[in-house]
């Protein structure tokens, strides 16, 4: 049992630091084999599983002969599935899952940045424009984050209350010691230099908890303290020291609320980054909804400028055998090809922003971009049509208010930041507290040696003598007897105290607290803001669905009187009573009509689209799961592609 004794020693703080281990919070699970493994892995780098840059199989299955056969539904699919922004804004929960882990060990928050990417903008005519719009793709973005500045991702919350490390801790220290000290004396220790060897280990756990408390226990050994003294009884020495001390705060750093607040911020963060992903979703699919349409308006405006370059083609090929046969002179052949060719040039700027447009939504619903030949070669042939209702559902727009506030994640965020700043001014309050710390250490001692060969000299000779031998026989022994003197409690020691510090006139505590009190009032300003320009933006973009609705059937009206014009006038040219030029300028007419009541059904569209952004609506409007977006992977297979349809 003797020689059990120190390997129980050793043992003995290390069984008291495994619950202590065993309440760190693992952010990722790594493969373990046994309790050592499990142990070895806290040690390890974790390693972040790496971006995957291809495309999903959902696009090559929308592809046929070089074109992709895209319903609005597979383009926000494929979104979902491929868009960068969207794989960007996943990892803000994770970071936020790594911030918490941090916090649950009592450390200091990292500023974790979330930025909002509204998306690229559709194309416009004009030279060189469908360029600039895809290379801007990136530049879309708002950053709606914290971090900012030259230490953007370190921690700089430096004010309020200390909060308590629950990192648990061992520690071990050993040492092998040789000392020569000089003697003015031989009167005390029998030489003129003291000569004293000896090993010492010492070693222990240590851990606080978010009461303020701290606990720590520690054993402190030295074996074999040998010494060339003659004056000594016992030589060699054993020695050894088992010390539990505790520590409470009582005033600053007191408290489950205080010492939580980072902790508690983390949870909070957790949620709002779970927000910031949402808000992402809603941006992205916005984008790709605005897109998609845009793309279909351009498509209409191709088809009817390529009408009109038809029309007028034919009625060249007509007035070139009327002036053959002399019906009608060679200016009017003039007139007619020079209205054919400003039609061919609509319809190649007209074609350039459609290829343009499509490179733009390819851009965003695929994950390798443009790298692919095959995909930046493709055709997209849009199969969706914008869909306009009889009649626009009325309802109030406060209603539309209440529900803007209801679901729109930025208000959910604005609460957490509140709740944040109160976080942050609960511990600015507490620090302006003194310092009062209680505090209790209980410890035992024990020694054990052997009688020194100097002193069984002396022993001997009072022996002779009949004198005693003046000799602890219970301090006889090895380390074996230090750790049964230890357990047994034969030499306590207790000391019970109380440490106070008062700052006489604390003016750097009470600017942290002014500071905080001014950032809450600032982020209570911002909320309210926020709530304003919410209601204002629903009412603004409420009102413009109405006017891009009554704009659209303005257009479709007009443009049916042009028709009927352009009929008219067609007639009276073919019996002689209009010129020519009156016919092209009824057609360049009818074509602005046309065009015009295209651009107001893409105008309300776009309007209907911004309101449901407005509204936090528009993943309920195309049935889609938030969960869906936040993995990544959309369970539905491809809509089926229409027989009808071909590629262009």
């Amino acid at each position: 049992m003797a020689r059990l004794k120190p390997f129980l020693a050793l043992l003995l703080p290390g069984i008291l630091a495994l619950p202590a281990f065993g309440q760190t919070q693992n952010f990722t699970t790594g493969s373990s084999n046994g309790f050592m493994s499990s142990f070895l892995n806290r040690y390890r780098i974790r390693t972040v599983r790496r971006i995957n840059f291809e495309d999903s199989p959902r696009l090559q299955q929308l592809m046929r002969a070089g074109s992709i056969y895209l319903s609005l539904r597979d383009a926000i699919a494929l979104a979902i599935e491929n868009n960068l922004d969207l794989e960007n804004a996943r990892y803000y929960p994770k970071l936020a899952l790594s911030d918490l882990q941090r916090a649950s060990a009592g450390q200091l928050l990292r500023n974790v940045s979330t930025s909002l990417s509204q998306g690229p903008s559709s194309a416009s005519l004009g030279v060189l424009s469908g360029a600039s719009q895809v290379n801007s793709a990136s530049n879309f973005s708002s950053n709606t984050g914290n971090n900012g500045g030259v230490l953007s991702g370190l921690s700089v919350q430096l004010a309020g209350a200390a909060i308590p490390n629950l990192e648990p801790l061992f520690y071990m220290a050993a040492s092998d010691n040789h000392l020569t000290q000089i003697e003015t004396s031989t009167i005390f220790t029998g030489t003129d230099a003291l000569v004293q060897s000896y090993r010492s280990l010492t070693y222990g756990v240590q851990e606080s908890f978010w009461t303020g408390t701290t606990v720590a226990m520690g054993l402190t050994s030295n074996f074999d303290f040998n010494q060339n003294a003659t004056t000594a009884i016992f030589n060699p020495i054993d020695t050894g020291s088992l010390t539990l001390s505790i520590q409470q705060n009582l005033l600053n750093g007191f408290g489950l609320a205080t010492n939580k607040r980072a902790y508690h911020k983390a949870q909070n963060n957790l949620k709002a980054n779970d927000l910031s992903l949402k808000q992402q979703l809603i941006a992205t699919v916005a984008n790709v909804v605005s897109l998609y349409y845009d793309l279909v308006n351009y498509n209409q405006d191709l088809k009817v400028r390529q009408q009109t370059l038809d029309l007028d083609t034919k009625m060249y090929q007509d007035n070139q055998r009327r002036a053959e046969l002399g019906a009608i002179a060679p200016i009017d052949i003039i007139t007619a090809e020079a209205e054919m060719k400003s039609d061919q040039q609509d319809v190649i700027a007209q074609e350039s922003q459609v290829l343009q447009q499509e490179l733009i939504l390819k851009s965003v619903i695929t994950r390798s971009g443009l790298d692919d030949p095959t995909i930046s070669l493709a055709r997209i042939v849009p199969t969706d049509q914008i869909q306009v209702p009889a009649e626009e559902p009325v309802t109030p727009v406060q209603d539309l208010v209440k529900q803007a506030m209801a679901v729109r994640p930025e208000v959910a965020q604005q609460q957490i930041t509140l709740e944040n700043a109160r976080l942050d001014l609960l511990g600015t309050k507490n620090n302006l507290l003194p310092t009062l710390q209680a505090y209790a250490s209980f410890s035992n001692s024990g020694q054990a040696g052997q009688i020194s060969r100097y002193y069984n000299s002396y022993a001997a000779e009072l022996a002779s003598e009949g004198t005693a031998v003046p000799v602890n026989s219970y301090l006889l022994g090895g380390y074996g007897n230090v750790l049964s003197q230890i357990f047994r409690h034969n030499y306590p020691n207790y000391n019970v105290g109380f440490n106070l510090t008062v700052p006489l006139w604390n003016k750097a505590n009470q600017a942290d607290e002014i500071t905080n009190e001014l950032q809450y009032r600032q982020s209570e300003i911002q909320a309210k803001q926020l709530s304003n320009n919410i209601k204002l933006n629903v009412m603004n973009n409420y009102t413009g669905l109405r006017l891009a609705r009554a704009a659209y059937d303005a257009a479709v009206e007009a443009r049916k009187l042009q028709d009927q014009t352009l009929a008219g006038t067609r007639r009276k040219y073919e019996l002689g009573t209009a010129t020519i030029t009156d016919v092209l300028v009824a057609q360049r007419d009818d074509t602005t009509r046309q065009i015009s009541e295209a651009d107001a059904l893409g105008a309300y569209q776009r309007s209907k689209t911004q309101l449901q952004q407005t509204l936090g609506t528009i993943l309920d409007s195309y049935d889609i799961s938030f969960e869906e977006g936040k993995s990544g992977q959309v369970s539905r297979p491809p809509d089926p592609i229409p027989a009808v349809l071909s590629p262009k």
